[in-house]
C-alpha cells in the first residue's frame, strides 16, 4: 500500500501542471452484499494496485470503507484525463474486477468531481514519507 501511495505522489508531482484542466476525478459509492464482502475486498485490492502500478494515466484508485458499515465502499479515482479513464475501463484487470464482482454489488453510484485546490493536491500524500 505504501508503494502505491509513493507512486501516487510521484505522478502527482510530475504531471500536476499538465493535468490541471483535464484531470478526471470521481468518487464511486458502492454497497456490497455482506456475504461477499471479504471476497470483494480482495478483488478490489488486486484491481486498484494493478491499475496504479501498470497504467500511467491512473493517478489514484484509493478504496476505503465506512467504519460503522464496512459494506459501504468508497473509491477515490483520479485519472490524468478522460482518455486515461477510457483506457482503464478496457484494461484486463478492470474487466476481471467488473465481471467477477457483478453479483456482489448491491448498488453503485459514480459521482464526477472537480478539484478545488490543485496546488495543494500534490502535497496530499507527501507526509507519508515522514
Amino acid at each position: 500500500m505504501k508503494n502505491i501511495l509513493f507512486t501516487l505522489l510521484f505522478l502527482l508531482s510530475i504531471n500536476m501542471s499538465a493535468q490541471t484542466n483535464t484531470m478526471m476525478i470521481r468518487i464511486s459509492e458502492i454497497e456490497i452484499d455482506s456475504s461477499y464482502l471479504e471476497e470483494y475486498n480482495t478483488i478490489l485490492q488486486i484491481e486498484s494496485k494493478a491499475s496504479v502500478q501498470t497504467e500511467p494515466g491512473v493517478i489514484a484508485i484509493f478504496p476505503m470503507y465506512q467504519k460503522e458499515n464496512p459494506t459501504q465502499i468508497r473509491i477515490l479515482e483520479i485519472y490524468a484525463d478522460k482518455s486515461a479513464y477510457a483506457d482503464h475501463i478496457k484494461s484486463p484487470h478492470f474487466q476481471k474486477y467488473k465481471t467477477s464482482t457483478l453479483n456482489m454489488v448491491k448498488s453503485l453510484k459514480l459521482i464526477d468531481m472537480n478539484c478545488l485546490d490543485m496546488e495543494t493536491m500534490k502535497e496530499i500524500f507527501s507526509k507519508l514519507n515522514h
